[in-house]
């Protein structure tokens, strides 16, 4: 087992790590929108989805992957009113690619932020 960090992305806010690499899969934490020094990139749901999915990426590449190896992501929202922007922005990053995805409404998220994502991702090559 192998854990994932890298400075692209902000740090974990408790005792978990960006991801987690078991074998040939990468594990990673639940990303949310907050660029790499800590801070909250907008209040808006589809920048706030785009800084996600960059983060996210990002810890996938440390990983070894990348966004078209996923194979099933989370995505936690405030606000189900938000799902249209929310897919608008996440099919720009998974357009001919499409993992297994589940979302749901949550009461409230850390930082009080609209939107986090966590993925399940093979690590490329294996």
């Amino acid at each position: 087992m192998k854990t994932i960090h890298t400075n692209k992305a902000p740090e974990a806010l408790g005792p978990y790590s960006q991801a987690i690499v078991l074998n040939d899969m990468v594990y990673a934490s639940g990303q949310i929108p907050l660029n790499e020094f800590g801070e909250l990139v907008s209040e808006e749901i589809a920048v706030q989805t785009k800084q996600v999915l960059n983060n996210l990426s990002h810890v996938l590449e440390e990983a070894g992957s990348d966004l078209d190896s996923v194979v099933k992501t989370t995505i936690f929202i405030a606000d189900m009113n938000d799902f249209q922007y929310i897919n608008e922005v996440y099919g720009q990053f998974f357009n001919a690619h499409r993992p297994a995805r589940s979302c749901v409404e949550v009461a409230r998220l850390p930082k009080d932020v609209k939107i986090e994502i966590e993925a399940i991702a093979q690590v490329k090559g294996k």
